[in-house]
């Protein structure tokens, strides 16, 4: 799907959509527990049911019925399974050490760039406790973890720990000791929040957590709104309801972006609007919001001055190296962008010239594109654009309920 977008002003307010980091987490919490759960969901995603189509696989009955997935987790592991995370790092990254734990022969497939996406040291540490996994993939996974202590560095990805919080819970507790420094914390946090509400005792101490013999157990879970992709209309001046201000979701610190880079915040119950008609430039450390730097450098791009983002080197494992493809996108629209080695140097402008740009198959690009058409003098063509699917499919028709105006080609 290509989209062209004629420049427009944006205006008005939309709902957010449910966070797809959330609805990861409580739907695979649910097929760990006893007893059935019911999780809400108010908008699914390619990564989402990506997540629920591996959980079938491994036994789960799961049954939608509008925005409720019922779930009712097997009584037994199955001996063996065969699950295609797709394009979701979360999904993989979450269910490996889960398929340890369960002890299910299983193969995983991943499509895209996931196959190349680092697994160590999560890998590594899970065969020391009795895993077997293949080198290649698909991945052949077999044998079973026991609970002990896992020790993982806390600055290669909080996806790991989070796994093993989860597959510790199901086996009865054990231990997680992270090696400092820990980025995107509020990720770990997020995990904890889930498995607190699903019964588990978790106790932290140090970067060093601890998880007690208590056993989950099914329960009712509403997803909140998605800050990530909220993010996307709140840089275009947009409002967006159904927020939580309490949320340990890490991006929920674009509105302190926001707010840094000039931006006036009206905030309402879970509401919330930022004029971003004056933004100016800043230095901003995306070692805990990495996934808010593609429309942190839409906004810069033609914000009064110079924006440094660093600390975001994680970004080139994405499902592109989004350090490269936010640069090369921008400076298709016009920008005077450059990379550095864990981030990038914006010189910001009145406006962009326009263009053609490509979503390089990641959604965030696509999103991120379609924030800077807003400033743009000429029309913008964004090839790929179906990329957003992966996690807000609906992104181009809320965004011409704010004004916009993109239409496929």
């Amino acid at each position: 799907m290509n989209i062209q977008i004629i420049p427009a002003p944006i205006s008005g307010g939309i709902e957010a959509i449910s966070s797809k980091s959330f609805a990861h987490r409580a739907l695979i919490c649910a097929c760990l527990s006893k007893g059935k759960s019911k999780i809400k969901i108010n908008t699914t995603s390619a990564d989402i049911e990506a997540t629920v189509s591996c959980l079938r696989s491994l036994g789960a009955v799961i049954e939608k019925n509008g925005t409720v997935y019922s779930v009712i987790p097997s009584d037994t592991p199955c001996e063996t399974a065969e699950i295609d995370c797709n394009e979701s790092g979360s999904t993989l990254r979450f269910l490996l050490p889960v398929v340890c734990a369960l002890g299910t022969k299983t193969v995983i497939h991943g499509s895209g760039r996931l196959p190349e996406r680092p697994l160590s040291p999560l890998k590594e540490e899970l065969i020391r406790m009795g895993a077997e996994i293949s080198d290649e993939f698909p991945l052949k996974v077999s044998g079973r973890i026991s609970a002990g202590e896992f020790t993982m560095r806390g600055d290669v990805s909080s996806q790991f720990v989070t796994g093993l919080l989860m597959a510790l819970s199901y086996l009865g507790g054990g231990k997680i000791r992270l090696l400092p420094p820990v980025e995107s914390r509020p990720y770990i946090d997020m995990t904890v929040q889930v498995l607190k509400q699903f019964g588990a005792d978790i106790k932290e101490e140090n970067n060093t957590f601890y998880i007690n013999n208590s056993p989950l157990h099914g329960c009712d879970f509403t997803v909140e709104g998605d800050w990530s992709n909220a993010a996307f209309p709140l840089c275009m001046g947009a409002e967006v309801t159904g927020l939580n201000p309490d949320s340990t979701q890490g991006d929920k610190a674009i509105i302190d972006v926001l707010k840094k880079m000039g931006a006036v915040i009206t905030e309402n119950l879970g509401s919330y609007k930022a004029d971003v008609s004056s933004l100016h430039g800043c230095e901003i450390d995306a070692s805990d919001i990495p996934d808010a730097v593609p429309v942190i450098a839409a906004i810069a791009s033609t914000a009064e001055g110079e924006t440094v983002i660093y600390n975001a080197q994680r970004l080139r494992l994405k499902e592109s190296d989004r350090i490269q493809t936010v640069c090369d996108m921008l400076r298709s629209l016009g920008a005077d962008i450059s990379e550095t080695d864990d981030g990038m140097v914006i010189n910001g402008k009145k406006s962009l010239f326009g263009g053609e740009v490509n979503s390089f198959n990641d959604h965030r690009i696509a999103m991120a594109a379609a924030v800077a058409a807003v400033k743009c003098e000429n029309p913008v063509i964004i090839r790929n654009a179906e990329a957003v699917n992966k996690s807000y499919p609906e992104f181009f028709n809320d965004y011409n309920k704010l004004g916009g105006k993109a239409r496929v080609l």
